[in-house]
Order: structure tokens, then sequence, then C-alpha cells
């Protein structure tokens, strides 16, 4: 997508006298402050993520174009930094969510941009794929996290604003429809010899790709949680300070299985035992009406889009490991109460 179809000012890292003066005009900056250093903040995936350094403090400038920062050809709506800025200011209130996110410095709706605390030197833990049982995932921490956020009321006017209807649509695209359409345009065999073969056997099966369209409009429907909408190791992140979760932009009111599923789907592409993945739903105190085998079922179409979709994962997994993935997959969400 062509940048001068943007009608609005680009953050670029090499630019340090035009962030320096949009800065000041913000009033993060004090007047006798000087940008010291500007530099990409992550893999910014989504969005053009920059850390910003003066001589004594520094700050995350976040900001959203209509397309994917890591994918310009693909179109995304440029609004979803509204998105994520009113989920931090909504949680704000609930400490046990609020405490490990970054703080919201200021948010600048006409310029799509929005500044955070800086969390310091931090990694995410897009490291655990391939590393099995060896590396460790702060499996209760995340578990409170995300009871926490699902457990928490929000006022009717919040919801409505928290609907994210755009990104949802985005997300169902490339989650339950692109990744089982013979036609998507991806060549498999690219990533793994043999895998497109292995991609038809479920496209070709009727029950799994009918689950997978009911749960898609499971996802598109409504809920009363707040969810995060991308829990995976790329939202999760560790400085000395702790784990912190980050990323919020999909978020939505829906399913809370949604986020649980996913979260369960990145343990198992990590390697992790089926055992350990599963034990989550032990330590995760969710809504009451929670559906154990709906979040299995949600589990399962993560693990498919992951390695049949565009989104793929550093995974150290061949053909039989990932056609033994795709398998597990077609029990997750075909008999999912098998597992229980």
């Amino acid at each position: 997508m062509a940048h001068d179809l943007v009608d609005y000012w680009l953050l670029k890292a090499e630019d340090r006298e035009g962030i320096e003066g949009y800065l000041r005009r913000r009033g993060w900056l004090r007047e006798e402050e000087q940008i010291k250093d500007v530099s990409r903040a992550g893999e910014g995936n989504m969005n053009c993520t920059l850390r910003v350094r003066t001589e004594g403090r520094s700050c995350i400038a976040k900001q959203s174009r209509p397309w994917v920062e890591k994918y310009p050809s693909i179109p995304a709506p440029d609004g979803r930094i509204t998105m994520e800025a009113l989920f931090y200011s909504s949680v704000a209130p609930i400490e046990a969510v609020a405490m490990r996110m970054p703080g919201l410095l200021d948010f600048d709706e006409g310029q799509r941009i929005m500044l955070l605390e800086d969390l310091g030197e931090a990694a995410d833990f897009m490291r655990v794929y391939g590393a099995g049982e060896n590396r460790d995932v702060p499996l209760q921490c995340l578990c409170d996290w995300l009871s926490a956020l699902h457990g928490a009321e929000f006022d009717r006017q919040t919801q409505h604003a928290l609907e994210n209807r755009s990104m949802r649509m985005l997300n169902h695209e490339y989650i339950f429809d692109l990744p089982l359409r013979a036609d998507n345009g991806l060549d498999l065999d690219g990533f793994t010899s043999g895998l497109s073969a292995a991609a038809r056997e479920l496209m070709n099966h009727a029950q799994y790709a009918q689950a997978v369209y009911d749960l898609g409009q499971c996802y598109l429907g409504e809920g009363t949680s707040l969810l995060h909408g991308d829990f995976y190791p790329g939202s999760w992140v560790e400085s000395e300070k702790g784990v912190w979760i980050i990323d919020p932009e999909f978020c939505f009111f829906g399913p809370a299985e949604f986020d649980v599923g996913v979260l369960v789907a990145h343990l198992l592409l990590a390697g992790k035992s089926l055992e350990y993945a599963l034990g989550i739903l032990t330590r995760y105190d969710g809504p009451i009406d929670f559906s154990e085998s709906l979040a299995l079922g949600f589990a399962g179409v993560e693990i498919m889009r992951r390695l049949l979709g565009v989104a793929q994962l550093p995974l150290r997994a061949d053909l039989r490991d990932k056609k033994m993935l795709l398998a597990l997959s077609q029990r997750l969400v075909t008999e999912p109460e098998s597992f229980a």
C-alpha cells in the first residue's frame, strides 16, 4: 500500500528531528530535553514501534498504519491503535491486569500514535518454540492474568467501544477462512516440503471444515469477557522487573475460551506435552459458564492456522512433526470432549 495514500505523518526512526518536534508539541519532551537515540523496539509485526531515548528517560512510540508492518501488502484497519489505547485505559483500574502491562502515557488519535511506558531491556517468549520441556513458561502468571482480565466487569459503553469489529473481521479471515482455502496463494511446500498434501487432507475433511466454520461464527458472536485477542508468546515479554503482557490491539468482548485456546495451542506448538498444556484448564479461573470443549476447539484452529496460514512461527518442526500437530488439531476441533 502506497505511503502517499496516508493523510497523517509517518513515524520513521531516521527522522529524529521530526519525532523530537512532535513529542515537544505533545508535551512529553520538556523544553531543555533532546532526543539522543531512536531505534526499533521489538519485531513490530503489526505496527511501527520505536524506542525514543533522551538523556534521562525513554518511551515507546507506536503508530498504526493502514497495512500490516511486517506484510505491507496486507491491509489492516489503522484505527486499531485506538482500540489498543482504549484497552490500556479501560484496564488501568484493575490492578491484577494493569500491573503486568506498560502504562499509557499519551494517545494521539489523529496521528494514530500512542506513547507507552518503556519496559527497558525485555525479550518476548518467541524463543520457546521448539525448546520442548526445557524452556520455562510463566504458566501460573499467564493464567492469573487471563483470569483477572476475563473476570473483570465493564459498563455497556466500554463493551460497545471495544467491539473492535474491523480487527475481528481481519483476524477471522486469517484464522478461520484463508488457511483452509485451496486458492489462498500460500506455497506451503516452501515452508516444509510435503506440507501442501497434508493441508489438502484437512481441507477435504468435511466435519473438520464445518467445525472450524462454527468456531469462527462463535468468535464473531457476542460475549461478555474482555479478551486480549492475540495471547501468544510474542505478546508476553520478560524483563528484570518480571513478566509483562503487550499488544492488545486485537482485543474485543467475546468468548473467554478463545484466549485460553490460543494459550493452549502455543504451548503445544512450543513442544510442551499435552498434559502440560491442558494443565492450564485447572490453573485458569474463568467465567462460570466457561466451556473447556470450546477452548480446545479454538486451540485446534490456532494450531492449524499457525501451520497452514500466513502467520508462520519459528518452529523447529519437520514434516512428521507438523503432521502430528495437524492430526492433533483435527481431534481438538472435531472431538474436544475426548480430552476431558
